[in-house]
């Protein structure tokens, strides 16, 4: 009987381990490679947003108007100039991005709790609701313009027909804000609407069934299970709506032009006059840096805002 004897079994090297990238380390060809991918989007914001701000400090300090070339330098001066405007048409700025933030976001809230509950003919009555949002503001601006003409309005005409004195709502300063907030209200409602409806649909719906169950009211499930959902989204859209208002300009500026007087000047429409008024340059430059200053403390708040948000979520 032959005996087989197997030679023993060899061992074969392990690999040598592959030597371990440093995290974050590229090579030379991928920085530049990563470099050039980002070249034209840095080189855009330098031409789009780097250089107009400079260009717009610049010429700030220069007395420089549309209507001669030369120009000469005169430091702060303008600065000094528009002062007193500046803090006048602050106030009003800020009178309408609070109210034109506040009216739309109680319009939206109220008009998304509606439309969450189930109504026949809910799907079209959204759509609906969202064609103001989807018209150009001077479109609108001009549509709410002939609405509160004093003239040959819709709404004079009806005052007229229920035998009622007729009201020059553009005209008047106690009128012409309420006219430019309501033309705005109307505007931007829908967004606001849609926030509000998309967190509504999110809702646990165990909550609020166990809410009902142990006997709490429609007011009471909003109040209690509803609302503390909806302050997170509704700050931030509250506060990116004010930081939006706060530069308006197309609906102020086509429905009453910062009148009648100085009612509805604000920032943006003065800014406009300084320039294409009065032809002066160098105070439209002054008034656009102390309105970048001011924006700039909104945009902060902003900020804090979500950072606090985020950080309870």
């Amino acid at each position: 009987m032959a005996v087989t004897i197997k030679p023993p079994p060899t061992r074969t090297a392990a690999p040598a381990p592959l030597p371990e990238a440093k995290p974050g380390a590229l090579g030379a060809r991928d920085r530049t490679f990563g470099f050039l991918l980002a070249a034209p989007a840095v080189a855009l914001f330098l031409v789009v947003g780097v250089y107009p701000l400079l260009a717009g400090i610049w010429t700030s300090l220069f007395d420089q108007s549309l209507i001669r070339p030369e120009r000469a330098y005169v430091g702060l001066d303008n600065y000094r100039s528009v002062l007193p405007d500046f803090i006048d048409r602050l106030g009003t700025t800020l009178v309408f991005a609070s109210l034109a933030t506040v009216c739309p976001l109680l319009v939206g809230l109220a008009l998304a709790v509606l439309l969450n509950a189930r109504l026949r003919g809910r799907g079209l009555l959204r759509g609906v609701l969202m064609l103001p949002w989807l018209l150009p503001g001077v479109v609108v601006s001009f549509l709410w313009a002939w609405i509160f003409n004093d003239s040959y309005g819709v709404i004079n005409h009806v005052l007229a027909q229920l035998g009622l004195p007729e009201v020059d709502f553009l005209g008047q300063p106690a009128t012409a804000m309420a006219a430019v907030v309501v033309a705005k209200t109307w505007n931007s409602f829908p967004w606001v609407m849609v926030v509000v409806l998309a967190v509504l649909q999110t809702l646990p719906r165990e909550q609020l069934e166990a809410a009902a169950i142990d006997g709490a009211s429609r007011a009471q499930r909003f109040r209690h299970v509803s609302l503390p959902h909806l302050i997170g989204p509704v700050a931030l859209v509250a506060m990116l709506e004010f930081i939006y208002n706060f530069g308006s300009f197309d609906m102020i500026f086509v429905m009453t032009g910062g009148g009648p007087g100085t009612s509805t000047m604000t920032l943006a429409v003065s800014l406009y006059h300084y320039a294409f008024t009065s032809f002066s340059l160098g105070r439209a430059a002054a008034m656009g840096v102390l309105w970048l200053a001011a924006l700039s403390l909104v945009c902060g708040a902003y900020f804090l805002l979500n950072k606090k948000l985020e950080s309870r979520s």
